[in-house]
């Protein structure tokens, strides 16, 4: 299983059904629009692909500071393919970030998961995260 950032729009395309099960409010050329205003402010995607070419697990992260959290990356979008849920390559994607958090300096890595996401929670858990805040929002502002 190898990772590979989505840097190109051919190759954001190829993860958009893949990041569509995380987004689903989004139709895909929506999406695309909305990634590519992000990666303008320093969002990125990596995802792991098999060696057949099919699009496994994708993440969309930035490397941020701030006064909380030092130098940090954030994990903003993290999806497996719901048919390739428990074959590793969450693990996969998810190891890659550490290694590649360290690479850039960064001292935490930082996610939200919806409070329903009970089997994401429990991914995360088993990866090492620890649940260290609540986070609030205010959605009509």
């Amino acid at each position: 299983m190898n990772v590979t950032f989505a840097i190109s729009e051919p190759e954001v395309r190829r993860i958009l059904p893949v990041l569509q099960q995380l987004r689903p409010d989004f139709e895909v050329e929506t999406l695309l629009k909305q990634i590519q205003i992000q990666q303008q402010a320093g969002y990125q995607i990596a995802y792991v692909e098999s060696e057949a070419g099919d699009i496994l697990c994708v993440s969309g992260f930035t490397i941020s500071m701030n006064l909380a959290w030092g130098k940090h990356m954030y994990i903003a979008d993290f999806v497996s393919d719901e048919q390739y849920r428990s074959t590793g390559a969450g693990s996969r994607l998810i190891n890659w970030l550490k290694e590649y958090a360290k690479e850039m300096g960064c001292k935490q890595l930082h996610l939200d998961s919806g409070v329903n996401r009970f089997l994401a929670h429990k991914f995360y858990l088993r990866e090492g995260f620890h649940i260290a805040s609540h986070h609030f929002a205010l959605k009509d502002v």
